[in-house]
């Protein structure tokens, strides 16, 4: 358990490290947790625990969405229908397989980020009528195929959105 609960807060400190946003460097608006090949969370780590609530649910979405997921990929989403919190949580989820190609674990993160667009900067205007108007719905983009990072589908989504992003 504890080498579990290692890693889920290895994960954390990683993300904030690296991270350039204050959400997550200084807010520490975010959260780690590591699933088995099924989606059941096996540990998480102490950061946000509304994140945590749904992240089982988002994981479990994308492996019965991406059934063809191989070793190099990863999918981002913010879905709230398919267990996000608000457009604004961005859930990275990667696949990790065996040395036999099965799936074996599933490590996923969920950040805060600051402009994901709608009708008004920082993505939750309280007079809000469609999940448009909030922001930019990222429903299973596969934003890393095979190891190679797919930005221009990424810029596609951000910036041809209703209400695009404007960062």
């Amino acid at each position: 358990n504890n080498l579990f609960a290692s890693i889920a807060e290895q994960m954390g400190e990683t993300l904030r490290r690296t991270s350039v946003s204050t959400n997550v460097k200084e807010r520490l608006d975010y959260s780690c947790a590591l699933f088995d090949g099924a989606g059941e969370l096996i540990v998480n780590a102490p950061h946000i625990p509304v994140h945590l609530g749904a992240m089982g649910e988002t994981v479990k979405r994308v492996l019965a969405d991406n059934s063809d997921l191989s070793p190099g990929d990863v999918v981002l989403t913010n879905d709230p229908y398919r267990g996000g919190s608000h457009l604004p949580d961005l859930t990275v989820v990667t696949p990790v397989f065996g040395e036999d190609g099965t799936l074996r674990f599933v490590v996923a993160s969920r950040a805060h980020h600051a402009e994901l667009g709608g009708i008004v900067p920082g993505s939750m205007p309280p007079f809000s009528k469609t999940l448009a108007d909030e922001g930019v719905l990222i429903r299973n983009l596969r934003v890393v195929r095979d190891g190679a990072f797919q930005e221009a589908e990424l810029r596609n989504i951000l910036t041809s959105a209703p209400f695009p992003s404007r960062r």
